[in-house]
């Protein structure tokens, strides 16, 4: 396998990364490493450097920034209008203050006893005073119909009557466009103006000299041709349009949890409405305006909306959210008091909704490939349109019967005109076909269909650069819960009153006392909650994984959720944190006791504790011997692959404030703690997962994987999973835990950095130090992440990979792409794409250029020799069609397929057109140009054409020329579809849109040769002729397989020309 790699064409011959710096590439406008932070006037620098002829059709797909810049200023307003309405809200209380508070009466709306104008006017001016006059809010509540506990009833008939009342969440779109812009669009390439104008002059001097039957021809033709094109395009280019359209709506359908019925059910954000009670935790967006029921450490970044980075706490004495705004930290409840465009996030989006586009990389290099070869097509443009004109005027040019067409003197002007204006419409028509407005293009093309497909392999894009990007990915750095394991957790092992309990949900084997404490532990030191079925059925879960796992054990012991909790008040949450690896709960008894409950990381809080319960509920101090025996414990749980989570507790004698700010200053103590259980819990690996890092590793991707769990867990799993492949690889050089990775100089980081497959114990931050280590390497670095902290990693990395089912909405917002069912087999799917992208487009080059070539050079041959083209502007243009809209359909949405896996990662600075594919295209180009040259200027005697009248055989020769060229294309169109394989029909039949074009392509052409000759100046062809033209066609086939033994030099071309040109430049 890596022999095979080793050996191919694709190796990067050097380090192709943006970390190398190369002077020769800063001057190209054309090259730009990544477009995700790129700087305006970096963007702007490469457009004005394109050669376009069609402006809004070229730039459609790229940012807009007039428009971004109009974005950032509605951003801008709004959030000052924000602050504004804070300000006098300040103005008016310290107002009330001094004069006593105004009864503000509620406004019954229907059903309800408020209506929607108190409560956005309540929540906008963030007014305390007319919350607490509607009895706070509990009384608020009553008014809307709500319990704060068990939500809103849910069913059908109340949603209905709160949507009638108070509003939906959703906000006016502005309406895509229209086809008929995007035909509108298509009509204002340069060119095609030109010709339309030469088409109607033509048809009008047609007309006057030959009458209308037969004088409408040439001009009606060029019309009909360019209508035709304009057309397709816009029809190509529309379909386009819908399908972005809908991966943006998905992006925007965010999906959270709401309490309707008691019950914590999923629902999307545009079914959200007044009166719905949601919880929150940290990384959420505040999917509505609302008030906080009720809130632990909760803390709100209103930066979206006030433009400002300061965290704000949410408590009693500030209680309104804004939507959009994201929870920074802590969890809470809210109920909802304003969806839609009731809410200042609903206007704001419904003011800058319109999407301003993003270029990619590969758009940016494809339009450099695309001006320069533009300026090549106009030079030969320009050549040929001289050439002819001077042949014309001095006499040279000859009609097919051998007379001179233009007698100075003798001529007449009309019929000068039109002569001229002929071989004006041909000149135009190779800028057309030279010019590939819809090379640029084929990348939007090829990313919208990979896009759509992608979906269904669970992958949403929310940036379009990451979909070629990922095909240049070097290294994978991914979580391990829930991507590489199932995230099915389940308690299988328990140490408790100093021994292993087993079964581990024995609870005979629990004394009453450690029993008690656990379950108060478990049931109020947790965000996840417990259902239980009015009428019977199985319980429901919900929370993370983690969570779900030690409430099931809990029930499993007897613990009933709901009593349990109403036993004792939480009077401070510490929310688990990712850097201490623990979170706590301090709670007050009815005796007026303070307990203080610790879970987390077994090492970690097995170290704070200095006692433990054994089986006679007795205190015991921890000995040394018991601190091994427990240690002993989890290593020989995580050397098994499980999670190791320590359960404690602590008394509190000191008096605890009942102020509600002291007491949101209050550090939990997490000192002297007493152990009562410790679990190991099961996450087994995914199925898919051992293939897919297999997979990896033969592409060249190295997986890493970087976890908070334990190093022999940690070391486990990546043993099960295949990062680690043996014992040689569990060296001390391939792992390494956070903090010591945390604690090296920067140089040496970068060093181990090259050599980590695992990382235990690490901390968001580590993450991010690990991404910006290995880009500095010259690494193309994907991550993955789905926590708050993981966002700088994310946004940090070169693809950022939010997990859509664990991920919080800050993790999906700092991502490229989501993974909708965290698992990793779609990650790797996710890289084949990306190749896929990359592969698709050097497809249709490769087809591309060959055309442009073949088209260009027999044309500028035959003007300069002979003064006469052999194919016309009509049969340019149908070339054209072919080429562009056609060919970029048929080759830009080739399917993958596992020989791209196969290759090493995509170099960045690997040029477009490689060695590969300049042998192929010159192979055909050659061929068919070799073929056609001679049918021109020796295919009267070849054919036998002699006998016949030169104006018959000189249209016959021209017709088979024609057809021999568009049936090349055909059959190279086969060719391009594999430039490296020798089988180049292998999986055809998966992409019926190819086959589909190229048997339109073969009826349009019969159809064009032996109905349309009026049109496109040709006439019909025999059957013998037919099979001279397919044969020539043919015989591409078996020279494309023997040009596969041909081998190609190892070093790219450009960087030979490079190489010599400096060497020369030395020399003299």
């Amino acid at each position: 396998m890596t022999d095979q790699i080793k050996s191919s064409p694709y190796r990067r011959h050097q380090d192709v990364e943006a970390g190398i710096h190369r002077s020769d590439d800063d001057d190209d406008p054309f090259y730009i490493t990544s477009t995700k932070n790129a700087p305006i006037n970096r963007l702007r620098r490469w457009r004005q450097a394109a050669l376009v002829l069609n402006a809004s059709r070229r730039f459609r797909y790229t940012l807009d920034l007039k428009k971004d810049e109009e974005k950032q200023q509605t951003l801008r307003k709004i959030r000052a209008h924000a602050q504004a309405i804070l300000a006098a809200y300040r103005f008016q209380e310290a107002g009330q203050q001094l004069n006593g508070p105004t009864k503000l009466p509620s406004v019954p709306n229907g059903e309800f006893a408020i209506g929607q104008e108190q409560l956005s006017s309540m929540t906008r001016d963030h007014n305390l005073t007319v919350l607490q006059q509607y009895g706070g809010v509990k009384g608020l509540s009553d008014l809307l119909k709500t319990n704060l506990d068990k939500g809103i009833s849910g069913d059908d008939a109340d949603l209905l009557k709160r949507r009638n009342g108070f509003g939906s969440n959703t906000y006016p779109q502005k309406k895509g466009r229209s086809f008929w812009m995007f035909l509108w669009e298509a009509w204002q390439d340069l060119t095609l103006i030109i010709l339309m104008v030469a088409a109607v002059a033509s048809l009008a001097l047609g007309i006057k000299t030959e009458g209308i039957k037969e004088g409408w021809y040439d001009g009606g033709s060029i019309a009909f041709a360019v209508i035709l094109v304009i057309v397709v395009t816009a029809i190509s280019d529309y379909r386009q349009s819908l399908q972005f359209q809908n991966l943006n709506d998905e992006k925007r359908n965010i999906h959270l949890e709401v309490i309707r019925g008691g019950r914590r059910v999923e629902v999307s954000i545009y079914d959200l409405v007044v009166g719905d009670v949601v919880p929150l935790n940290i990384g959420d967006q505040v999917p509505a305006d609302g008030v906080v029921i009720s809130g632990h450490s909760l803390s709100i970044d209103e930066s979206s909306m006030t433009g400002e980075s300061k965290i704000v706490h949410k408590d009693s004495k500030n209680p309104f959210l804004m939507s959009g705004c994201k929870v920074a930290d802590g969890s809470g409840t809210m109920l909802v008091t304003g969806v839609g465009v009731n809410t200042e996030w609903g206007l704001l989006m419904a003011s800058i909704s319109e999407d301003t586009g993003e270029e990619t990389p590969l758009q940016v290099r494809l339009n450099g490939v695309a001006t320069f070869i533009g300026i090549v097509g106009l030079a030969v443009a320009l050549i040929v349109l001289v050439v002819l004109l001077a042949r014309y005027f001095t006499g040279h040019t000859k009609n097919p019967d051998g007379s001179v067409p233009f007698t100075p003197g003798k001529t007449k002007v009309g019929d000068a005109v039109d002569g001229a204006i002929k071989i004006l419409t041909v000149a135009v028509t190779i800028v057309v076909v030279a010019v590939p407005e819809g090379l640029p293009l084929a990348v939007t093309l090829t990313l919208a269909y990979s896009m759509r497909k992608m979906m269904a392999d669970k992958a949403l894009v929310r940036r379009l650069s990451a979909c070629e990007t990922m095909g240049s990915a070097t290294t994978i750095c991914s979580d391990k819960t829930g991507t590489l394991t199932l995230n099915q957790m389940t308690v299988v092992e328990a140490y408790a009153g100093g021994k292993k309990i087993d079964p581990p949900d024995s609870n005979s084997q629990f004394s009453p006392m450690l029993s008690s404490l656990l379950i108060e532990g478990i049931a109020q030191n947790s965000n996840g909650s417990v259902y239980v079925p009015a009428g019977g059925g199985d319980v429901e879960l919900s929370g993370s994984p983690t969570e779900k796992a030690i409430l099931k054990w809990g029930i499993q012991l007897g613990m009933n959720f709901e009593a349990a909790r109403s036993e004792s008040s939480i009077i401070r949450v510490f929310p688990f944190n990712s850097e201490k690896k623990r979170g706590g709960v301090a709670v007050k008894l009815p005796n007026s006791e303070v307990h203080i409950h610790w879970k987390g990381a077994a090492e970690i809080v097995l170290a704070s504790c200095v006692k433990y319960i054994d089986t006679n509920d007795q205190l015991v101090v921890m000995d040394e011997d018991k601190a091994t025996y427990f240690k002993n414990s989890i290593d020989d749980m995580a050397s098994r692959s499980l999670r190791c989570v320590a359960i404690a507790y602590r008394p509190y004698m000191e008096k605890v404030s009942d102020n509600e700010e002291e007491l949101s200053e209050w550090v939990l103590p997490d000192n002297d703690l007493v152990l009562l259980a410790i679990v190991g819990i099961k996450d087994p690996c995914r199925p898919s997962v051992k293939d897919a890092v297999r997979m990896c590793q033969i592409a060249g991707v190295k997986v890493r994987m970087v976890t908070g769990d334990n190093i022999q867990t940690a070391r486990a799993i990546a043993m099960e999973c295949g990062i680690l492949t043996s014992e040689a690889d569990a060296s001390e050089s391939n792992i390494i835990e956070g903090k010591a990775f945390r604690e090296l100089p920067d140089s040496e980081r970068e060093e181990i950095a090259e050599k980590i497959s695992v990382m235990g114990r690490s901390s968001p931050n580590d993450k991010l130090l690990l991404v910006q280590a290995l880009r500095k390497r010259g690494h193309v670095v994907a991550v993955t992440g789905d926590g708050t902290n993981d966002a700088p990693a994310l946004h940090e990395a070169d693809i950022g990979l939010a997990m859509g089912i664990q991920g919080t909405e800050v993790a999906k917002e700092s991502s490229d792409i989501i993974i909708l069912d965290d698992n990793f087999a779609s990650v790797v799917k996710v890289v084949r794409w990306g190749r896929s992208v990359y592969a698709n487009i050097q497809k249709f080059i490769q087809f591309q250029l060959t055309v442009n070539v073949a088209a260009l050079v027999i044309n500028f041959v035959a003007a300069v020799s002979s003064g006469d083209v052999p194919l016309n502007a009509v049969q340019l243009l149908w070339v054209n069609l072919i080429m562009d809209t056609l060919g970029a359909l048929a080759l830009a949405t080739e399917p993958p397929t596992d020989h791209l896996m196969y290759r090493p990662p995509v170099g960045r600075r690997e040029p477009l057109i490689t060695n590969i594919m300049w042998r192929n295209l010159l192979i055909q180009a050659i061929y068919q140009l070799s073929v056609l040259l001679v049918l021109n200027f020796n295919g009267k005697s070849l054919l036998n054409l002699e006998h016949d009248t030169s104006d018959h055989a000189n249209k016959v020769k021209n017709t088979l020329i024609f057809n021999s060229f568009v049936i090349c294309q055909i059959f190279n169109e086969f060719n391009a579809r594999k430039p490296d394989e020798k089988n180049i029909f292998a999986g055809i039949t998966k992409n019926r849109l190819f086959m589909g074009i190229v048997a339109l392509t073969i009826v349009l052409q019969i159809l064009i040769i032996e109905f349309l000759g009026k049109f496109a100046s040709t006439v019909r062809l025999n059957w013998k002729h037919w099979i001279i033209s397919v044969v020539i066609g043919f015989i591409g086939w078996p020279l494309a397989f023997l040009g596969k033994f041909i081998p190609v030099p190892a070093t790219p071309l450009s960087s030979i020309f490079k190489r010599r040109s400096r060497q020369s430049n030395t020399q003299s």
